[in-house]
């Protein structure tokens, strides 16, 4: 009798079953991060704040030319249209909207906090707090404001009996104090505080204070100097941010404006039409999208490499969070490629079964136009990807989550672990995933949607799938772009070029960004 209940509700068969479970289990984690990102702070803020470090070293550049020669006035035009008429206020202004925007954090987590792992996120966004607040009472002292200043000082002195800050918080607090004070108190170690505890132009000012404090002309010269070459770099570096993704958004509006203008005269048979004629032939159904997608890339990616990596890491005795820059490079790198040869694998069994597979699956065409594809499709993603990702600044409000691997780039200055990090985001990732999303969702998916509905839901789960609802619509926008260019090129080596420019010129900018801490 229940042999015959199942035949008539095939669906509450044992594999349907296992199948639904499967799937909740999944995609609970990714949904899970989805919710929780909610509450957590993008990079975008912090990458503000690293510009607005670098813009403070720039205003440090001096020049031997004369101050009434065309040199001069060239030289403070470059200065003045890179880092504004007030880089000083701007840059106060910076802090004190990032300031707003790490006190919300903090609130959100206080009210969550409540198993150890959320109290040492807890602590640590406060220590980060109390960092950025040194550096807003160093931008308004410096500035003559010192009455704000003073009262940033005495409120960490007060809240240090309480909250649980570094060391060092309290012992920067003190040191301003003392060195800002009437009369001026210096510490004996006072130079050897400043050089462990500050970087970048706030180093400099510092050190300029306490130099003219104790008239250490010959060491003021010196500094005087060493941050004017400083300086020059810096200029340099923002000449890079501001003019490269300028000039290639610029060619990628170009080229915008030729597919509308082409496809508004030449309709059907423009680049921008997508019929069925470029949809692939699908040799499979639903069931082997599920093993592909759910199960080689959510639930190992989710579920089983995690319980493998953390039954691994107890049974050395190692904790990943606790491993310095160059251990959490190499952790990065094997994670990722693990994850990428057991997804790959379980999305080759998936497939098998059906091979031979038609000539235009998963095609890797180094004598196609490939290169100008991928080249293309970067330069068309600039434009689309900054406008879309400037509205997403409204909705979110600096909230929304980020990929920690964007914050470790923007904070490392190790040569091996930007390597890594550049493998692991510059080719591993593009790699794998235009294998995954384009290769096989997306063409696999032709076979029930019309082509530009492919393009889109793949892009969107794209999107979803690197787990920050901040970055879903640009991911999206993106995803778009590599999906149009593979559905055009038919070519893999093409989605991943974009992929991988895209990535890198992300690192790229990063690295110089992080450099402004030195």
């Amino acid at each position: 009798m229940f042999d015959n209940f199942s035949k008539k509700l095939p669906w509450q068969s044992l594999k349907q079953a296992i199948a639904f479970v499967l799937t909740i289990i999944a995609l609970t984690p990714v949904v899970t991060a989805l919710i929780s990102s909610v509450n957590q702070p993008q990079i975008q803020s912090n990458i503000q704040l690293y510009q607005t470090n670098l813009n403070l070293q720039a205003t440090t550049l001096s020049s031997d030319a004369d101050p009434n020669s065309e040199e001069f006035a060239n030289l403070k035009l470059i200065q003045t249209s890179l880092i504004g008429e007030d880089p000083y206020t701007t840059a106060e202004e910076q802090y004190l909207s990032a300031q707003k925007s790490a006190k919300k954090t903090i609130t959100e987590l206080e009210k969550s906090a409540v198993n150890p792992e959320q109290k040492k996120s807890l602590e640590r966004e406060i220590n980060s707090l109390k960092d950025l607040e040194l550096k807003l009472s160093l931008i308004q002292a410096s500035q003559g404001d010192l009455d704000s200043a003073r009262q940033i000082w005495q409120d960490i002195k007060e809240k240090s009996e309480f909250e649980n800050y570094k060391p060092a918080v309290l012992q920067n607090a003190l040191l301003l104090e003392g060195l800002y004070g009437e009369p001026p108190q210096i510490a004996a170690d006072a130079e050897a505080r400043i050089e462990r505890n500050f970087q970048g132009w706030f180093r400099y000012t510092i050190l300029e204070k306490l130099y003219s404090l104790e008239n250490r002309q010959e060491d003021l010269l010196a500094l005087e100097e060493e941050q004017s070459e400083v300086a020059a770099n810096a200029l340099i570096k923002l000449i890079l941010l501001a003019f490269l993704p300028l000039i290639g958004g610029l060619i990628g509006v170009v080229l915008l404006i030729f597919l509308l203008v082409q496809w508004l005269l030449r309709q059907q048979r423009s680049l921008l039409f997508l019929d069925d004629s470029l949809a692939w032939q699908t040799k499979w159904g639903g069931k082997t999208l599920w093993w592909g997608i759910i199960i080689g890339f959510f639930f190992v990616g989710q579920i089983v490499l995690p319980v493998i990596f953390g039954i691994l890491s107890s049974f050395l005795s190692l904790n990943p969070e606790q491993f310095n820059l160059e251990a959490k490079a190499i952790y990065v790198v094997v994670s990722y490629l693990a994850l990428t040869v057991s997804s790959l694998s379980v999305l080759y069994l998936a497939i098998k079964p059906f091979r031979p597979l038609p000539p235009d699956w998963f095609r890797f065409n180094l004598f196609s136009p490939w290169f100008l594809w991928g080249l293309a499709g970067y330069f068309v993603a600039l434009p689309l990807v900054i406008i879309v990702s400037l509205l997403n600044q409204l909705i979110w409000q600096g909230q929304g989550g980020s990929n920690p691997l964007l914050t470790l780039a923007l904070e490392s200055q190790n040569t091996f672990a930007l390597l890594c990090f550049a493998f692991t985001a510059s080719l591993a990732a593009p790699f794998f995933e235009e294998i995954v999303f384009r290769g096989f969702l997306l063409a696999s998916l032709t076979r029930y949607l019309p082509v530009w509905g492919a393009i889109a839901l793949s892009s969107l789960i794209f999107a979803l799938a690197h787990q920050n609802l901040s970055e879903v619509l640009p991911l999206t926008v993106l995803g778009c772009v590599l999906g149009f260019v593979y559905t055009r090129s038919k070519n893999l080596l093409s989605s991943m070029l974009v992929h991988s420019l895209w990535n890198g010129g992300t690192l790229l900018s990063l690295f110089l960004l992080g450099s402004s801490a030195g």
